[in-house]
Formats: structure tokens, C-alpha cells, sequence
């Protein structure tokens, strides 16, 4: 539903003359709206944090708690690229125990209930996803240290889907970020057989009172061993 508001909202954005700015802001709105009322309509004793509303300190106390980010890559949203995503994810008692990721560009939607596989292993150079904006420092490092290539994205939803999609092996992201923005991303990662955690290898916990989440690796399973050995020796080289 937000997927298609979305899409519909940036057609008739061109039509009307919108501008980019203004498109973003729309998108953010309509999107938290219609989410927002669907959680509240459905699940209304549930608590929500969203990227694009106020925090309620109460949900610090709820056993369950929605986390969503209505567009993922406003961005590349306004740009018209395909490279964005919509987040709703419920995490229970830290945990993520129902996600699902939208990219509505790319007319595909993944979810913890679907039926999801780890794509077949790649041959060839380790693809590392980065921002296409802000490519971290340590990105390039774990190319270097992995005789891998680095392959420029937006969202992180759309990353994070990348790798399930088979389209890149791992996404290490260490610039910061908010729990908004990888919730949906691991539950749908892990319930796929996906690796996903903190940087140091530490489960990733979510309805924390700081919603400032600093790091996140997704990759491949069998990957998982050497990216966190090669992330410490980065960590280690550091001043």
C-alpha cells in the first residue's frame, strides 16, 4: 500500500512540476500517514517508532513495538532511481520478530514470512555495497583486505536486499545509523539465513532509549567469518 502510494505520488509529482525537495517531503509524510494508520487500525495497543513522527518514550515499557521508516532513500526516491525502499518491522523484547522490506521501484516486497532462501554463492570478486553518497573509509579497506569491489547503492533497505537479491555479497555499513533504518533490513536478512549483526560480530537490539545504532554488517553466512576478522584488523589499525 505505501509502495504504491509512493510510486503513484512521484508520477503525479512529475505532472504537476513538484519539485525534488518538496517530493521528499511529501513521500515521507503520505507513506508515515498510511502506515501509521494501518498499525493503528490493526494492532492498536502496540507501540511505533518511526523515523518521520515524534518518539513515544512508552514504548520503551511495550513488549512489542512497530519500527518503521516510510521511505528509505528519500533520496533516490526524488532522483526517480529504483534504489529505495519502505521499512516496517516489529520487535519483540529487543528482538525483530516480523520484518518486511518494499521496494516498490523494483516492484518486489520481502517479508518474514515469505518462503526466503540464501541466494547461490557468486563467483568472482567479494561485492561490497556502499552508500552511494557517503562511502565509508572502512568500505574500502574490506575491499582492499578482501580482493573485493565496491558497488555503490542507496537505501539501506536496498542494499541489505541486494544481498538476498543476489546482486552484491556484503554490506558493511560503520558511518551510523538509526534503528529505523536496519530493523526490517535484519529481520528480513537473518529469517533468509543471512548473516546480520553489529560490526563486531554482537547481536544487533532494537527500542533502545538511544535509537542511534552505529554499525551493521549483512552478508553471506560463509563470509561472515573473514569480513569480521578483516573489520577488526581495520578497527585495530586505527589511531
Amino acid at each position: 500500500m505505501a509502495g504504491k502510494l509512493l510510486l503513484d505520488l512521484r508520477e503525479q509529482a512529475g505532472e504537476d512540476g513538484l519539485g525534488i525537495d518538496e517530493l521528499r517531503d511529501l513521500g515521507d509524510k503520505r507513506s508515515n500517514e498510511l502506515i501509521l494508520g494501518e498499525l493503528s487500525r490493526r494492532f492498536s495497543s502496540d507501540r511505533v517508532l518511526s523515523e518521520e513522527s515524534t518518539d513515544d518514550t512508552s514504548r520503551l515499557d511495550a513488549d512489542r513495538v512497530w519500527i518503521v521508516d516510510p521511505l528509505d532513500g528519500t533520496r533516490e526516491f526524488g532522483e526517480g532511481r529504483s534504489d529505495w525502499a519502505v521499512h516496517v518491522a516489529l520487535c519483540v523484547d529487543g528482538r525483530i520478530s516480523a520484518a518486511c522490506v518494499a521496494l516498490p521501484a523494483l516492484d518486489a516486497a520481502y517479508c518474514t514470512g515469505d518462503d526466503l532462501t540464501c541466494p547461490p554463492p557468486h563467483v568472482g570478486a567479494t561485492r561490497i555495497l556502499v552508500s552511494r553518497s557517503r562511502p565509508p573509509a572502512l568500505a574500502e579497506e574490506l575491499a582492499r583486505r578482501l580482493g573485493g569491489e565496491l558497488v555503490p547503492m542507496g537505501s539501506a533497505g536496498a542494499k541489505a536486499m541486494a544481498v538476498l537479491r543476489g546482486e552484491g555479497d556484503v554490506y558493511a555499513h560503520g558511518g551510523g545509523q538509526y534503528e529505523w533504518d536496519s530493523a526490517a533490513p535484519v529481520g528480513v536478512a537473518l529469517s533468509a539465513g543471512l548473516h546480520a549483526s553489529r560490526l563486531d560480530g554482537s547481536p544487533l537490539e532494537y527500542n533502545n532509549v538511544d535509537t542511534w545504532l552505529p554499525d551493521l554488517l549483512v552478508c553471506r553466512p560463509e563470509l561472515a567469518p573473514g569480513v569480521l576478522e578483516a573489520v577488526a584488523a581495520v578497527a585495530e589499525q586505527r589511531p
